[in-house]
């Protein structure tokens, strides 16, 4: 895990391939993608040059109301986002934030331990499904 909480992965697929394979995972597992957002799309409306960067934001209310709960200010970091991008070499990485940190990061405390670590479980394997 990179600092501050973030995961990266590398993925064995283009750009587009992996965002679609990680977008029907989250939707396989039960979740709701809220949005798809193509930041290359956006620059090129603005005459501007990225390489392939997509953020899915995802998430489940059933999972999510627990942390609002413990403490609302969490909503920052809810709906969970994964971004998926390009590098210069070409390779395809997908990234995200560790539920188990953003947890630490609100100073949840142990009660939603059990939720975190499904949330965590729950994107790691989606994370890994789209990139292998």
């Amino acid at each position: 895990m990179a600092a501050d909480g973030l995961k990266i992965i590398s993925s064995h697929h283009g750009s587009k391939e992996t965002a679609d394979r990680l977008e029907a995972a989250i939707k396989a597992k039960g979740m709701t993608v809220f949005a798809r957002i193509d930041h290359a799309a956006g620059a090129a409306a603005v005459g501007l040059a990225l390489r392939p960067t997509e953020l899915l934001i995802f998430g489940s209310a059933k999972a999510g109301t627990p942390l609002m709960q413990a403490n609302q200010a969490i909503g920052i970091d809810l709906p969970l986002k994964a971004l998926v991008y390009e590098d210069s070499s070409g390779r395809v990485w997908i990234s995200y934030n560790d539920p188990n940190w953003l947890a630490q990061r609100h100073a949840l405390g142990a009660s939603v331990e059990p939720v975190t670590l499904a949330m965590s479980g729950a994107i790691d394997a989606v994370a890994n499904e789209a990139a292998e």
